[in-house]
């Protein structure tokens, strides 16, 4: 009950900039943080801030976020899709503190799930505990088998989490607060949806931290 009493008093608007201040806080400390390499190269990110871990317990509905894609020209990042995670385990970090959620979806395969309806972390698509740092050189085979890589933060703490269980849908509800009508989580990641003015820090934050040629960008115009 308290779970769900905290985040009904967030809107779509204020979990944008609490997005947004998650990343740029991680990136502000490239020792600690999400490697370049990793993040130059991955399709999408999603973003779960303040995930109340309580839920975990429950195993009820326990988190809500953001993920964005790469644009169709692959340089660049387009609008934000809400997401919902439910179920699943970061096992250490039960209990506690709110804690804050990245992944990165590495490939194709891995942003096909995201544009789908619903899929299971670890069962549906390979997930795997992302290293930490400012580069993943030593990290070849993470880099290469998983579709997706989890990260937490906690009390400061960042880490990679091997994030198995969890569910990562659509949250459509929320799409249509952010931009005024029905939309799908694949029309707004594909390109088709203009950034709404809520949505430009968090989109102006991953440009200007991850930005990558167009050779192995993402090549979306063929869904």
């Amino acid at each position: 009950m308290v779970t769900t009493a905290l985040f009904a008093a967030d809107t779509p608007q204020e979990r944008l900039g609490k997005a947004t201040d998650v990343f740029n806080e991680i990136m502000g400390t490239p020792d600690k943080g999400i490697p370049q390499d990793l993040l130059n190269s991955a399709q999408c990110i999603v973003i779960v801030p303040d995930l109340v871990k309580g839920a975990f317990v429950v195993g009820g509905e326990f988190g809500h976020g953001f993920a964005t894609c790469r644009n169709a020209n692959g340089i660049g990042w387009g609008a934000p899709a809400a997401v919902k995670m439910e179920g699943g385990s970061v096992g250490f970090q039960i209990g506690g503190s709110a804690t804050d959620l990245v992944l990165l979806v590495m490939n194709r395969t891995g942003m096909d799930k995201l544009l789908g309806d619903k899929f299971t972390l670890g069962a549906d698509a390979s997930v795997a505990a992302g290293p930490v740092g400012r580069t993943a050189n030593a990290e070849t085979d993470v880099r290469m088998s998983a579709e997706i890589l989890a990260w937490s933060r906690a009390k400061g703490l960042f880490a990679g989490i091997a994030l198995k269980g969890a569910t990562l849908r659509p949250d459509a509800k929320e799409n249509e607060k952010l931009y005024g009508r029905a939309l799908t989580n694949r029309e707004i990641l594909m390109g088709n949806v203009r950034p709404p003015a809520d949505a430009q820090a968090l989109v102006g934050a991953l440009d200007r931290s991850s930005r990558r040629h167009t050779e192995g960008g993402a090549d979306r115009t063929s869904h």
